[in-house]
Order: C-alpha cells, then structure tokens, then sequence
C-alpha cells in the first residue's frame, strides 16, 4: 500500500489533534494529503526524535490528543522511546510507523525492518505497549486510526507501505525554523498558553 493513501486516509479523522512528523518524503506528503492541519503538524524532526517529541507533547497536554508520524528509520534509531511509552502509558498518544524497509530519503538503503526478521510492533508489545499492530492494507490500516485516535492507552500501528512515488505532490515551501514557530503559535492560540514570549532584543 502507498504511504500518500494511508495519510488520506488518517487526514480525514483529525480535527484539533497535534502531529509530529519525520523528515524525508513524508513531509511533502502530509502537507498535501492534510492541509487543514498545517499548522497543527510539526514538520522535519530527526530520525530517533518524533516519537518522543510527541510523547512529551502528550504529557503536556494530556486532554490534546497527539499523532506521531514516525519511520522505521527513526524508530531504529532510539527504540528506548517504546519501553518509556511501555513505562508510562500516555493515553492520548498514538504512534504511525511508516515501515517502507529502507532510508528512502538518502537514496534508498535498507533498514533492519527489510531482513523479515525484525517486528517493530512485537516489539513494542514486548516493551508494555500491548496496542501495538501492523497493517498492510488501507483498510487495515484505517481501522488501527479509528481505534487508535479513540484508545485510552498508548496505541501503535506500524504501516507497512511501499516506496512508490505519488504523482502531483506539493512541495511544502517552508524550512524548518518557520515550520517550528507556525506549530508554536497554533499551540499557543488552540490552548491559550504562551510558549515562546516577546524577545527581549525586540
């Protein structure tokens, strides 16, 4: 299945959820698939860091409900964040992996996830997230979002999606500095909190 057709999917069911996602082609995609959610997505973090961004997210603000968009590259890269999420059990966090079995963003590598050995849901559920699945269709994929957006406990779906590119992507004319303070305004604004204050060199 095509990573644009599952977040099409997913864009459909959010309304005032918060979002972080990865770098990589799945910036564009998201940007053209929710475009209501713009500013409420952070876009461009690190490989290792979505997922425990949006757990912090989650304790913040533990009446918001928050997606992590994250990749199998990334997860790899700081598999602790399940065993704290185990640990912890944020109830309004949900976890998207878009598991594609390799580094597509420099030039297509293979990830641990391409041997069929390793299982990022197994191991999640092995880490105290017992909400963790894989999906392989739209349609499984639709329902773990349902449940998932509805769940009371930490819920985790790893995507397993292909590589193909989707014609009539738009690019997101942004960079991330911008990107950090447009998601920041919206935190501030939907929530009625102040983040990040008038500076004092204004």
């Amino acid at each position: 299945m095509r990573r644009y057709d599952c977040m099409v999917s997913l864009a459909g069911l959010l309304t005032d959820e918060l979002v972080v996602l990865s770098l990589g082609g799945s910036v564009d995609e998201w940007y053209t698939a929710a475009p209501h959610m713009r500013a409420a997505s952070l876009f461009q973090q690190q490989l290792g860091c979505v997922t425990p961004e949006a757990f912090g997210l989650a304790v913040g603000l533990p009446h918001r409900r928050v997606v992590s968009l994250d990749t199998d590259g990334g997860l790899l890269f700081n598999l602790g964040i399940l065993a704290t999420l185990g640990n912890e059990q944020p109830p309004n966090l949900f976890v998207v992996v878009w598991d594609n079995e390799r580094y597509q963003s420099i030039g297509g590598p293979p990830t641990h996830t391409a041997s069929g050995r390793v299982d990022l849901a197994g191991i999640a559920r092995a880490s105290g997230v017992t909400e963790a699945h894989t999906a392989r269709t739209v349609e499984e994929f639709a329902a773990h979002c349902a449940a998932g957006l509805a769940a009371e406990v930490p819920y985790l779906v790893v995507a397993k999606v292909s590589g193909e590119t989707v014609p009539g992507i738009r690019r997101k004319h942004s960079d991330g500095r911008e990107d950090k303070y447009v998601f920041v305004r919206h935190v501030e604004e939907s929530e009625g909190i102040v983040i990040m204050g008038p500076s004092e060199h204004n």
